[in-house]
């Protein structure tokens, strides 16, 4: 490889050759080969924080539903085949993306100062999806505390109930046969005369399950929609204080720290996961369950439908992360020459099946509900904010010894969601540092404390008797198609602009060179296949838009005007930031546009024995404080 001979002339990463300053960054250890930014202590820390990153909330909540609702089994074709298509090419470049320069989402685009503003929406939702992801934290740290009680609140009628509070389904009225005729009564009026009713004609009352009332009533005190904010609720918004001091606590030396907290809440809630399984299989009805998940009534045909394909690539775009400027921060942080290739296989494949693994063990117990209220599975099955804080916390009531597996299911939810809130920081963090390194030096404790709290100032919104109106909205808007619209310019950008085979030298310099045959099914992914699926999901997002809903309440009108407004502001920046680096550049308007298709003269690899022939002319960071010389594109060119 070409950059191997510069290794030998010079130490990477001494302090003394490329720190601006004499401070040490809490980030960096003596050890690292970076010593300006700080590398992860080790290849595990690196790791397990990825997987912590891409499995969250929607591996448990998401997948298993989206796997029952298209054809069980079946669904798994598509799934994987959106995996390799569109999941991995993207994840594979956002990783060697970072990793190649050592910088975070917003810095990362001296590849291409004209889409800078892609860095800086996809900083800007993470910022919004932070706010309220945490609060999914706190409702989960609610339950965990609920569930310290020998009689869990959620498992009867208690004296929050109303008269629709019911663990049974009531028959409201049905057909029977009388004297010789059919007739249609009262169900009070068959029983008092011991007559049966008769197969398909029975109407039920509608009742909720216990579960159903203490989420809107007790848990969320939730108000009749978004027009009636109400007041806070005391202690969700303790909870998501807490919630946020947890992650503070987890960042407050970067990776150095959180690398080390990863080791329990990555790998835990496999543990839990596997106890939650192991339970379900031994009850009652859970085999139904598995085969309503993936079995025998898996059904092939659903793969004609459309739908089915979107939805698993929807699921695959969204379940790894991608786009979201994480996994740019996070491998900015390895060693330049980590073999950061299999490090994106290791973590889309652990990724996918522990969405797999997760609903059998989701699946066992709804089908032990099922049996238990003598309904089908498909009746107990819901998606997101159901089945975590409704239909699985039900089902987890009727087990014996209740609280212990409602405590395991709702530590697993905490420990799912906080890896991935402490990625999405080091995100916001890590474009700080890119910004003000000499700030972040010196405060990058307060730094992130101060993000904190911001953070949670602003999320009080979401903890109001309207609060889970607020996150729906944002979730709906926010984390929709404004990252599917940064996903495709980012890979336009790097694959049509900058060249997908120069940046593929770019990765033969750090996992060394590969044959054509082992390029050729990434060159076919990058310039053609997930290019067009991307737009395809796009588009057919923007043409199936629909109005957001929670539940049966309708948005007023405003609230969908505030979604629109924050999802413009999130992308809006793309042509902002577009038409500034064009008026900041010189000569005509295509001579100035074709300045900003060019990487900046700063961009390469971070340190200089990295650098190879390729990226001779860039400076060192000890340089550019003798050279540094304004220009036109908001970057700075430097003259040796």
């Amino acid at each position: 490889m070409k950059g191997d001979r510069w290794a030998g002339n010079c130490s990477c990463g001494r302090k003394e050759d490329f720190n601006l300053s004499n401070e040490k960054d809490a980030h960096a250890s003596d050890n690292d080969e970076n010593s300006d930014r700080g590398n992860w202590s080790n290849k595990a820390d690196y790791l397990l924080s990825m997987v912590g990153y891409a499995v969250g909330l929607g591996n448990v909540w998401r997948f298993p539903y989206l796997t029952y609702q298209n054809g069980g089994g079946a669904f798994l074709i598509p799934y994987t085949l959106m995996l390799a298509l569109a999941g991995l090419p993207l994840f594979f470049m956002e990783c060697s993306l970072g990793q190649f320069a050592s910088l975070g989402p917003i810095s990362i685009w001296r590849i291409l100062p004209l889409f800078q503003g892609v860095g800086v929406t996809m900083v800007i939702i993470s910022t919004f999806v932070a706010i309220y992801y945490n609060v999914i934290i706190a409702y989960a740290l609610y339950y965990l505390f609920a569930s310290f009680q020998k009689v869990l609140p959620w498992s009867d009628c208690f004296s929050w109930a109303d008269e629709f509070c019911s663990k049974t389904r009531l028959v409201n009225d049905c057909s029977a046969v009388l004297d010789g005729q059919i007739i249609h009564a009262n169900y009070s009026f068959i029983a008092s005369n011991n007559l049966t009713c008769l197969n398909d004609t029975i109407n039920y009352k509608p009742v909720q399950f216990p579960s159903e009332q203490y989420w809107n009533k007790v848990a969320l005190q939730r108000s009749s929609g978004l027009d009636e904010t109400g007041n806070i609720v005391w202690y969700l918004a303790l909870c998501l204080l807490l919630s946020w001091m947890i992650v503070g606590a987890a960042l407050f030396k970067g990776i150095k720290s959180s690398g080390k907290v990863v080791y329990f809440t990555a790998l835990f809630p496999y543990v839990i996961l596997l106890i939650l399984l192991v339970r379900g299989a031994t009850l009652e009805g859970a085999l139904d369950g598995i085969e309503y998940y993936i079995g025998k009534q898996s059904n092939i045909t659903k793969l004609m439908e459309a739908e089915v394909w979107k939805d698993a690539a929807t699921q695959i775009f969204y379940s790894l992360s991608v786009a979201w400027g994480g996994l740019v921060a996070l491998s900015s942080y390895n060693k330049f020459h980590n073999n950061c290739y299999s490090d994106a296989i290791f973590v889309c494949v652990t990724n996918c099946l522990t969405s797999v693994f997760a609903g059998f063990a989701i699946f066992s117990v709804l089908g032990h509900m099922a049996f238990v209220l003598k309904r089908p599975v498909s009746e107990v099955v819901d998606s997101g904010f159901d089945l975590a804080f409704v239909a699985y916390p039900e089902a987890l009531s009727k087990l014996p010894v209740s609280p212990l597996w409602s405590f395991l299911f709702f530590f697993m939810l905490l420990l799912l969601g906080l890896d991935s809130q402490f990625a999405t920081i080091e995100t916001l963090t890590t474009t700080i540092q890119d910004i003000y390194p000499k700030m972040m030096k010196k405060l990058r404790i307060p730094i992130t404390l101060g993000v904190c709290v911001l953070l949670f100032f602003l999320g009080l919104i979401c903890v109001t008797q309207a609060g889970i109106y607020w996150v729906n909205l944002i979730d709906h808007f926010c984390a929709g198609w404004g990252i599917l619209f940064a996903a495709v310019l980012e890979i336009i950008g790097i694959v049509y602009i900058y060249g997908g085979n120069r940046f593929i030298e770019d990765i033969e310099m750090m996992i060394g060179k590969k044959s054509c045959f082992f390029w050729m099914w990434w060159r076919m992914c990058w310039f053609f296949i997930t290019p067009v699926l991307l737009v395809a999901i796009l588009v057919w997002s923007l043409v199936t838009f629909s109005a957001p809903t929670y539940g049966s309440v309708l948005y007023p009108t405003w609230g969908t005007a505030v979604g629109w407004c924050m999802i413009i502001f999130c992308v809006i920046w793309i042509p902002i930031v577009a038409v500034v680096k064009i008026l900041k550049a010189e000569g005509n308007l295509f001579q100035r546009i074709a300045s900003c298709c060019r990487p900046t003269a700063n961009w390469g690899p971070y340190l200089e024995c990295h650098r190879g022939e390729r990226y001779s002319h860039v400076v060192t960071p000890k340089k550019e404080k003798e050279h540094e010389i304004p220009t036109v594109s908001g970057f700075t060119y430097f003259r040796e």
